[in-house]
C-alpha cells in the first residue's frame, strides 16, 4: 500500500499524556482499587497502557487493577462503522460480582460500546462504567450510551493515532490527527 494520505494534527501528544493523567485521577475518586478493566482491542490498546500506568501512579501504587482484553470490530479497512459488530476474541477472565471499567477509544455510533456493555452486565459483573479517549456526540446511533470518563470530545472527523487507525496503518502515532484520504 502506498501510504499518500494528508494528516492534520487534533490533538497533541502532550495533551493526551495531561488527560490520560487527570482520567486516571477521576477514576480513581469514583471507582474502586480492585477494579477489572475491559480494553476493547484494537483501537484502545495504547490508551489502555497509558491509562492503568496512570492509575497505579495517581493512586499512589494502591491501585492493581486486573486487566482482559475483548476484540469487537465494525469497521473493516473503511472509515464508518459498518454497524455489524463481530467478537473476534472474547473475555478470559470472569467479570461475576466485579466492577468493571470497560475502556475504549471512542465513542461514536455507540452501538460497540453497547454490546460490550450487555455481554459484561449480562455476566452478572457488580458495576460497569466507561472510559473513552475520544468521544463524537454528533453520531451516536444509540440512544441509550454514555461514557462515564471521556478525555476529548472531537468533531465528527474520521481520526487516527495513539492506537486509531486507517485500514490498520498509523497507530503508532504520538497524537491524534484527523486524515484525508486521497
Amino acid at each position: 500500500m502506498i501510504i499518500t494520505d494528508n494528516i492534520e494534527r487534533l490533538i497533541a501528544a502532550d495533551e493526551i499524556a495531561l488527560r490520560v493523567t487527570t482520567l486516571a485521577e477521576e477514576i480513581i475518586q469514583k471507582l474502586p482499587n480492585d477494579l477489572m478493566i475491559v480494553s476493547l482491542l484494537r483501537g484502545s490498546f495504547v490508551f489502555t497502557a497509558d491509562l492503568i500506568r496512570a492509575l497505579h501512579t495517581a493512586g499512589g501504587g494502591n491501585m492493581r487493577p486486573q486487566v482482559d482484553f475483548m476484540t469487537l470490530a465494525s469497521y473493516g479497512s473503511g472509515t464508518t462503522s459498518s454497524g455489524d459488530i463481530q467478537v473476534a476474541r472474547d473475555l478470559k477472565d470472569d467479570v461475576e460480582g466485579r466492577d468493571v471499567l470497560i475502556v475504549d477509544d471512542i465513542l461514536e455510533s455507540g452501538r460497540t460500546l453497547t454490546y460490550a456493555k450487555e455481554i459484561i452486565i449480562a455476566r452478572k459483573a457488580r458495576s460497569v462504567k466507561i472510559a473513552v479517549l475520544l468521544e463524537k456526540p454528533g453520531k451516536r446511533k444509540v440512544d441509550n450510551i454514555s461514557a462515564d470518563f471521556v478525555g476529548f470530545v472531537i468533531p465528527d472527523k474520521f481520526v487516527i493515532g495513539y492506537g486509531l487507525d486507517y485500514a490498520n496503518y498509523y497507530r503508532e502515532l504520538p497524537y491524534i490527527g484527523v486524515i484525508t484520504i486521497n
